[in-house]
């Protein structure tokens, strides 16, 4: 754990998100006070809540995330058989009166 003054923060930001970002937590201090942490992101965040905009609605409570995550959407299954579709393609065909 590290502690860092706000005013070498400022200077110095990219170097410490890089420490946080390895799992090391930083604190930030102002007046020899701790103000802040700035500190790696918990393992189950999940993709969904990496977003700012979706993580500022779940910290409101506007949104809640969902419990299990999901694998995409489940797989298609065809309503008819190719062979069924170009029958029935076949027969409205037929019903047709060409001139």
């Amino acid at each position: 754990m590290r502690s860092v003054g706000l005013k070498i923060l400022k200077n110095k930001l990219s170097e410490y998100v890089r420490l946080a970002a390895g799992g090391e937590v930083v604190l930030i201090t102002d007046r020899n006070r701790v103000v802040a942490e700035i500190t790696p992101p918990h393992p189950s965040r999940s993709a969904a809540t990496a977003d700012a905009a979706v993580a500022e609605l779940i910290r409101k409570g506007l949104l809640t995330p969902a419990k299990i995550v999901g694998k995409g959407p489940p797989s298609r299954t065809p309503a008819m058989k190719l062979e069924e579709i170009l029958r029935d393609l076949d027969e409205a065909r037929a019903d047709r009166d060409l001139p």
